[in-house]
């Protein structure tokens, strides 16, 4: 493998670069002085691939859930569990799935290298049996009920639903009881042919190791496959919402709340531009030292859990405010009025410079931690940025792609989600 070397003078922090023959992407940054190490090995594979090319070349549903399903799947083998194996070494194994990725992963402060090949060992080896998927049918229902009854779970998935008609971002990342019922272990071999191809995947580790020895592991054990990844399919949305207000009755002590506005995309991804103007945007506007904010806290109907986001990824765009509220409608309209305030009169240049350093000084301290640091270079990977660009593209932010960003916050497409007490 040709190794390429990036540095950032600023951090004083490099990382090293490789893709193997196989088309795995290898990212490493070594931390001096750190004793543990954190691997994480992604495929770009999550609950939005609801659909597959098939032989003909043409997108075929497959059922939501699937990519949850597997990552539970995969831990499996017909001797030792990956969980297992790794007792055996001292390290901390994990995985999740979100929208677009599924990530398995370990933490440990001894035989690093030993753990490393677990890792690439049991992703590449899938094992299933139709006894072990109908378990795990069960295993995972009961997991879909349990959030069901999570209020900041349900007002969020509320909210994707109220804004979104047809793209796969409002279904439930383990999918539906119907859903997974529809899995077979036949299904689960397809589908991991079809995503978990080294093309499709990123190796990032990150901490006390050795740069060249993490490739040479990759190099012994990373084997190359036939064919390509299958592609992910673009969704086209219209800006306007499906519904403008939803609300759910929960077993919860007071009303929570998510205002959330729906970009209207015309490319499958947001430019890393836009994604950190809206960062700072929403942080000049709405963050703790906000008018907005302080007028809320003082009105009581906020707490200092109010906060904002910006929720994107393939096909999806939209802000996200909320929180705890006595009132989310009067909150809401109160938000709307300052949104419509700040449009007009533009953003206060010491606030949008506030909000700058106060992001760009969070990326950097983020590098401090190993496990940030490697699903971040997964990240970037994934979104088609080199390490480090995150960096350089804040330093670069100026208040007029700011002001730009306001653009998106249009109450045409905007929704309200309310979670509210059993009466």
């Amino acid at each position: 493998m040709e190794i390429k070397r990036i540095t950032n003078e600023r951090l004083g922090e490099t990382v090293f670069c490789a893709r193997h023959s196989s088309g795995l992407e290898v990212r490493v940054l070594p931390k001096e002085g750190y004793t543990s190490a954190y691997a994480v090995f992604g495929v770009k594979y999550g609950s939005i691939d609801t659909s597959v090319k098939n032989d003909s070349g043409e997108f075929e549903t497959i059922p939501e859930g699937t990519a949850h399903f597997l990552e539970h799947k995969l831990f499996e083998s017909e001797d030792l569990n990956a969980f297992e194996r790794f007792a055996k070494t001292g390290a901390s194994a994990n995985a999740y799935t979100s929208f677009e990725k599924t990530a398995y992963l370990f933490k440990g402060s001894e035989n690093i290298g030993e753990s490393l090949e677990i890792l690439l060992d049991f992703v590449q080896n899938p094992y299933f049996t139709q006894q072990t998927v109908e378990k795990e049918q069960g295993i995972i229902g009961q997991e879909i009920r349990m959030y069901q009854d999570l209020p900041d779970w349900q007002v969020m998935f509320n909210l994707l639903k109220a804004l979104y008609k047809s793209s796969p971002v409002r279904i439930d990342i383990a999918g539906t009881q119907e859903s997974i019922a529809k899995i077979d272990a036949d299904l689960l071999y397809r589908l991991y042919g079809s995503f978990y191809n080294p093309a499709n995947m990123v190796l990032s580790v990150v901490g006390g190791i050795d740069p060249q020895e993490v490739f040479d592991i990759v190099e012994r054990c990373v084997k190359p496959v036939k064919g390509e990844a299958s592609e992910r399919k673009f969704v086209k949305e219209s800006a306007k919402p499906v519904k403008k207000y939803v609300e759910e009755n929960l077993s919860v002590a007071q009303k929570q709340f998510l205002l959330g506005y729906k970009e209207d995309i015309a490319e499958p991804l947001l430019a890393l531009e836009d994604e950190l103007a809206s960062q700072v945007m929403l942080e000049a506007i709405a963050g703790k030292s906000s008018p907005l904010f302080k007028k809320l806290l003082d009105e009581e109907l906020i707490d200092m859990g109010f906060g904002t986001e910006l929720f994107n990824g393939f096909g999806f765009s939209c802000v996200m405010m909320g929180g705890t509220s006595a009132d989310p409608e009067k909150t809401a309209d109160i938000i709307r009025k300052e949104i419509k305030h700040i449009q007009s009169s533009g953003i206060d240049p010491a606030a949008f410079e506030r909000a700058k350093r106060k992001l760009y000084g969070r990326m950097v301290m983020g590098y401090n931690d190993i496990d940030d640091t490697a699903n971040l270079l997964m990240n970037l990977h994934f979104n088609g940025y080199e390490p480090f660009a995150e960096l350089e593209v804040c330093k670069a932010l100026t208040l007029e792609k700011a002001q730009q960003r306001l653009a998106v916050l249009k109450d045409g497409s905007s929704a309200l989600s309310v979670i509210s007490p059993i009466a």
